[in-house]
């Protein structure tokens, strides 16, 4: 027998009480469908009405031009794998949990969904009956009732000729689900510009307010109080709002601040906030995103992975050098930070956007030294009570990362040009869509 929470996690993505499922059970390799990078794990097979066994993550290669090489791709995010079991029809979705592949523990996977599950208000299109995750011994024993080998079939999964596999057995549940109804908001607020052509555009800055509640059920400390993730965050854009409000001059571009909620449910509020914009998508220039920055010290590194991705980029090092804080590239490429943030959903709809980071090295400290503080911090604390303030926090890095993002926010509110994406890059389309291009 499976113990919810311990061997698996489920729920229904489509806000109904109750839930049918009796469906049989296809493993289809990664779940992605990606014609730029000539991968197919579908290869036209008709999944409607079935259940979606797949991995996380995507297919392994170090070569720079298969997918993105090491760094992830939004293919490999589990809300991709999600979306699309829905967009073929499929009624539900399993994960085969690895913490390898994952990047992160079963913990985190637990935690983030032992309380309520949220979304927005469904738009029409249905979602899945059953979005679920296993971990991987649970799944091998699945694929044993079925006469078949996980690891080989995960082995098949990373050739290009895979096809799906219809394992022969069932999955047959009832989903029962309580339903309340409620509102959580954006909090936002709008500096005017003081260019008369200019202020019509604006430059963002962005940190999620939410974390993962209290656990009523949870023996002990059931408090997740959310210090790294993120307290940080929004104590500097509180900061960077009070300096822009102090400022002598007013920039040429209006400045944006938005608190956002529902970050830890799937990033819920940018989503709403990327499709309802306080101003048109087109005249948002660029989106500066804060979260979880680490408080550890001064730092010597500063992490702006995606800025690259953009005609900022430039001014983005010249800033970097005045602050002498080098630009280190992203330090876990394979885990796909830049799609689990809420600057993520303002790139979706073609806003320039990034987060701004400390990177691994700290004054006083090497590189393996922030590296470890980051390991204990994803395996003792992320996503966990223990994320409280601790006496030994040393917030003075945080406040670089605040004079670091303003200096970037005002100059990008000065410059003649907007900010854009480079010339092929995933999000150039929607941006040039919302600028009717």
């Amino acid at each position: 027998e499976l113990k919810p929470l311990t061997d698996y996690v489920a729920y229904n993505e489509n806000q109904e009480p109750t839930a049918e499922v009796d469906a049989d059970i296809v493993f289809v390799g990664y779940g992605v469908e990606a014609p730029e990078y000539g991968w197919d794990d579908y290869k036209g097979v008709d999944v409607k009405g079935k259940v979606l066994l797949m991995l996380v993550n995507e297919p392994h290669s170090d070569a720079p031009d298969f997918f993105k090489g090491k760094a992830l791709t939004y293919y490999g995010r589990w809300t991709y794998k999600y979306e699309e079991a829905a967009r073929k029809g499929a009624v539900g979705a399993i994960l085969v949990h690895q913490t390898e592949m994952a990047s992160y523990p079963w913990e985190v996977v637990r935690n983030s969904n032992s309380g309520e599950k949220s979304y927005l208000k469904l738009e029409g299109k249905r979602k899945l009956n059953v979005a679920s995750w296993v971990q991987f011994d649970v799944a091998s024993k699945l694929a044993a009732m079925a006469g078949q080998d996980l690891t080989a079939l995960m082995n098949k999964a990373n050739q290009k000729d895979f096809r799906p596999v219809d394992l022969g057995v069932k999955l047959k549940a009832h989903m029962v689900s309580k339903i309340r109804p409620f509102e959580s908001n954006n909090v936002v607020a709008m500096l005017p510009g003081g260019d008369a052509e200019l202020k019509s555009q604006a430059v963002m800055y962005t940190a999620h307010y939410d974390h993962l509640g209290i656990r009523p059920d949870q023996a002990g400390d059931n408090i997740y109080n959310g210090a790294d993730d993120n307290a940080t965050g929004c104590g500097i854009l509180l900061e960077i709002a009070r300096a822009y409000a102090q400022a002598g001059d007013k920039p040429k571009r209006s400045i944006l601040f938005a608190a956002v909620t529902g970050e830890e449910q799937g990033l819920l509020g940018s989503e709403y906030l990327g499709k309802h914009p306080p101003i048109p998508a087109a005249q948002i220039s660029l989106d500066l995103n804060y979260d979880d920055l680490p408080p550890l010290g001064m730092p010597e590194e500063v992490e702006v992975s995606g800025s690259d991705r953009t005609s900022f980029y430039p001014t983005v090092q010249a800033i970097a050098d005045q602050f002498h804080l080098a630009i280190r590239p992203d330090a876990r490429p394979e885990a796909g930070h830049y799609y689990r943030s809420d600057h993520f959903s303002l790139a979706r709809v073609g806003i320039p956007a990034f987060s701004v980071g400390e990177g691994m090295k700290y004054q006083g400290h090497d590189e393996a030294w922030g590296m470890q503080q980051a390991q204990d911090y994803t395996e003792k604390h992320y996503h966990q009570p223990s994320d409280e303030y601790r006496p030994e926090m040393d917030f003075s890095g945080d406040a670089v990362m605040a004079r670091f993002g303003f200096a970037l926010g005002w100059s990008a509110a000065n410059q003649a040009a907007p900010v854009e994406w480079k010339t092929g890059d995933e999000f150039e389309a929607p941006r040039k869509a919302s600028q009717g291009k």
